[in-house]
């Protein structure tokens, strides 16, 4: 008797073995069609991401003047048309703070987002200075990092100060000024 219980069992589990294999294969050919419905999907997201990258991007051109009483940013399109025009005048009241960095940086935010609403992406920057001076004002490195924080991929940045090779002649004569 107990022999014909094994039997009996051993029948049971050979039909429950048989019966997971053709669940797995199902799952298996399951498995096999899935890649292909995701494949059709793909390229549908990449067409979707060209269409966003082909999308017309407008390079501009901002000019950074900065000195130690002021910072001005003026950012243009290449044909020199003004997009954006925002000065530390504008953003703060108090006269003393406008050449800040703080001011700088928000004078420059400001512009930024009136270049991204005509449609600028890109920009070449210019930094100018008062003629005579060797370094540009307190605002203008922290202008241009704001600019770029902004969402303006900055394409090359350019050192427009003048700087005097000699000069006028001195006055007084040459041996100078005799007291």
């Amino acid at each position: 008797m107990p022999k014909e219980i094994k039997e009996e069992n051993m029948e049971k589990a050979e039909k429950k073995m048989e019966e997971a294999e053709k669940e797995e294969m199902k799952a298996e050919k399951a498995e096999e069609k899935a890649p292909v419905a995701v494949s059709t999907v793909a390229p549908a997201a990449n067409v979707e991401e060209k269409k966003k990258s082909s999308e017309k991007s407008i390079t501009g051109i901002a000019y950074i003047y900065s000195t130690y009483n002021n910072t001005i940013i003026h950012i243009t399109d290449l044909a020199n048309n003004t997009i954006a025009q925002v000065s530390g005048g504008r953003v703060t009241k108090q006269s003393r703070l406008k050449a800040t960095p703080t001011v700088a940086m928000f004078a420059a935010k400001r512009a930024a987002e009136l270049a991204k609403e005509a449609g600028v992406n890109e920009i070449y920057v210019r930094i100018c200075s008062k003629s005579g001076s060797a370094t540009p004002g307190p605002g203008a490195h922290s202008a241009v990092k704001s600019l770029g924080k902004e969402g303006l991929r900055i394409i090359n940045i350019l050192d427009n100060i003048p700087i005097p090779r000699g000069g006028p002649k001195a006055k007084g004569g040459k041996r100078g000024r005799r007291v």
